[in-house]
């Protein structure tokens, strides 16, 4: 099962995810791209999809985790988009002019499937598509702030009871981390390890030429700041376009 299916997971997903600069910086992207279709790959429960949604724009999300596209085709404007159960299979070839991935959804995309989402979006991009996306810069080694203590808080599930402990990355930049939640009011216990693949810009640069996207810029911030390559910065923002 995809670990943000359970329920209880899904429903307190935009709680801990709210809208905010990250958001704002999608719908600047996609709004001065001016695009007919837009496509946001690993969408969840629609937060930002339904946001992009204009008079004569159609929206895809699609999202694994039927769960999460519940709530987002029952939220406000959900019947705006344009929903899809799946992964980037899901998108059509040439059929959109925009592909974002929020959410550090690029770092969800393990080994094979990371190169195989590139080429289905480079694929499914018309000619001079545009992509972005985030992910974490290795340098900054994000994964050591990811080992908390057991604690409680509350949740619109109710009362949480979460810890999780992170590994080091292997070989290919891989850590996984073991969430562990337990749901007070009921007693639900839901355990899950969650994997996230870091990649440094040269690799992700290779990676999208290989697939045939090229990358056109790269912040450090959502506001667009050049990324330089230091230890100091933690995100990289990333935005390509198939240059045909």
């Amino acid at each position: 099962m995809v670990s943000y299916d359970h329920p209880s997971l899904a429903a307190i997903y935009d709680h801990d995810n709210p809208d905010g600069p990250d958001h704002d910086w999608f719908r600047r992207f996609v709004d001065d791209a001016a695009p007919a279709v837009v496509t946001d790959l690993g969408c969840g429960t629609g937060l930002l999809t339904v946001t992009l949604a204009r008079p004569g724009r159609r929206v895809v999300g699609i999202d694994p985790a039927p769960s999460m596209l519940a709530l987002a085709a029952a939220r406000p404007g959900g019947d705006q988009v344009e929903w899809r159960l799946g992964t980037s299979d899901q998108i059509e070839q040439a059929s959109s002019d925009v592909v974002i991935m929020s959410g550090n959804v690029a770092m969800h995309l393990i080994g094979d499937e990371w190169h195989h989402a590139l080429r289905r979006i480079a694929a499914g991009l018309r000619p001079g598509g545009r992509l972005a996306f985030e992910t974490r810069n290795p340098s900054a080694e994000a994964w050591r702030e990811w080992n908390d203590p057991l604690t409680d808080r509350d949740t619109p599930a109710g009362r949480l009871r979460e810890s999780s402990t992170t590994t080091a990355p292997d070989a290919d930049g891989v850590v996984t981390m073991h969430c562990h939640n337990e749901f007070l009011d009921d007693g639900e216990v839901v355990d899950f390890d969650l994997r996230l693949q870091f990649r440094d810009l040269d690799r992700i640069t290779a990676d999208l030429a290989a697939a045939g996207v090229m990358v056109s810029r790269v912040s450090r911030d959502w506001h667009s700041t050049p990324f330089t390559g230091t230890a100091a910065e933690r995100l990289m923002v990333v935005e390509a376009s198939t240059g045909r």
